[in-house]
């Protein structure tokens, strides 16, 4: 069912030397309609949805014969059989007078956190679940989403059928041990995050192949893949990456396991580390990363991040830091071809869904609310910026579209238009760019 929508004429009064003038926009009658990841009147260019309609569907996966974290004894850890669901986002033929409307699950609360009660919430999304996947004379590029510690697959709906709707695969995991409904010591999540997303990878590309037996067999492009990763995904996409972990940070890993040296085997100074940089993975989006502010990386760990990165973050950023933080692990990353968009004000969030109905009702732990907002900026407006300028990144590097006139802006927004932003609308933000020095 298409949206209703009215237009009224707004009358906008200014100074009496600048006169009278009138414009028309087009407002939702009923505000139930908007779905997370539709386009602001203020949206950027490169925000609109593609020409694609939208599939998704849900794969586990399991990964075998990996440390037990969890179980550490006497600095060794057991192997075991470690589960992993993906949600798989995809360009899709969706049948004429079809709603391409699909009811996400995630909950509420943390498992095992006091007073915060595990409890279901669905919304909306602009997919059609099981949607047969459009054909194509050449393959789809490959784009992993992680999300931070907490969260879930759901974490950026916005963003995963955005970049489907434009010809993307997008795999977006459940990191076990990871999620609000599994929660577990960060000693696993500090080992695992960088292996599951080169396992996801692995597991794409397989499903990808022909006679695979499944529905993506012939259409991912796993050579051709971005890796897009939030807070501690943003930490193990670094490390993925290139950049290996510190000494520092591996002598802290050993002293909260009591000696484990799990965390090792992607450190910085691991020569099979080094040589394990996985080149299908063309280009990396870090939005606000962890660890920098906590010693996990330094020069050396850094200057091995060859991968071109867009990085995000807000200058108030109180849980990964800014100028100790994000900002430094640009600034530190020298060998990369590298971007800094800076959210003027805002904090941590800076990459998930807004605030769900759910989040807003009396009674709930404000924590429940502000896994998803900002309290300087609106998150659908964050969420559009999100998906203009991943959209102009991965475009480039991945389709090797020309969208580099998008990124090639003054720093500050507030001395000009950037290109692609209405008129008065680049506002409150700064784009830092560095070339890699080798």
């Amino acid at each position: 069912m298409k949206l209703k929508t009215k237009y009224i004429f707004i009358l906008l009064g200014f100074a009496v030397a600048l006169g009278i003038a009138w414009t028309t926009v087009s407002i939702q009658e009923d505000p139930d309609t908007f779905v997370f990841g539709d386009a602001l009147p203020d949206a950027p260019e490169l925000a609109a949805r593609g020409t694609y309609g939208v599939g998704v569907q849900t794969i586990d996966l399991v990964h075998r014969n990996q440390l037990d974290i969890l179980n550490i004894k006497d600095g060794e850890a057991p192997l075991y059989t470690r589960p992993i669901t993906i949600e798989v986002w995809y360009p899709a033929n969706i049948p004429e007078g079809t709603t391409a409307i699909e009811n996400y699950t995630q909950v509420l609360g943390r498992k095992g956190a006091p007073g915060r009660p595990l409890v279901p919430f669905t919304f909306k999304g602009r997919a059609l679940r099981d949607a047969v996947i459009a054909t194509t004379t050449s393959k789809y590029p490959l784009i992993i989403l992680s999300h931070g510690y907490v969260g879930s697959r759901f974490l950026f709906t916005y963003l995963a059928e955005n970049l489907a709707s434009k010809g993307y695969i997008v795999a977006s995991i459940d990191h076990t041990d990871s999620t609000y409904k599994d929660a577990a010591n960060f000693t696993s999540t500090l080992v695992n995050r960088s292996l599951d997303q080169l396992f996801v990878l692995d597991q794409m590309d397989l499903l990808g192949q022909a006679k695979s037996g499944s529905f993506l067999s012939g259409y991912v492009d796993a050579s051709n893949t971005g890796l897009v990763g939030y807070s501690m995904g943003g930490y193990g996409g670094l490390n993925t990456c290139g950049a290996g972990y510190s000494e520092k940070a591996l002598g802290l890993f050993k002293s909260l396991t009591g000696g484990s040296d799990a965390l090792g085997q992607r450190g910085a100074a691991n020569e099979a580390y080094q040589k394990s940089i996985d080149p299908r993975i063309k280009a990396f989006v870090a939005l606000a990363p962890w660890g920098m502010a906590n010693g996990v990386w330094d020069a050396n760990g850094l200057a091995g991040l060859k991968t071109p990165t867009f990085f995000v973050s807000g200058s108030q950023d109180d849980i990964s830091m800014y100028e100790n933080g994000v900002k430094a692990i640009y600034e530190g990353a020298v060998n990369s071809d590298r971007y800094l968009l800076t959210y003027i004000n805002a904090r941590h969030n800076v990459a998930p869904n807004p605030p769900a109905n759910a989040t807003l009702k009396e009674g709930l732990d404000i924590d429940e609310y502000l896994r998803y907002a900002d309290s300087v900026w609106d998150m659908r407006r964050i969420n559009n910026i999100n998906q203009h300028f991943v959209t102009a990144f991965f475009g480039i590097h991945l389709k090797g579209e020309a969208f580099e006139s998008y990124l090639d802006l003054k720093e500050d927004a507030n001395t000009g238009n950037w290109k692609g932003f209405k008129p008065r609308t680049s506002i409150g933000m700064e784009l830092r760019h560095q070339s890699p020095a080798n």
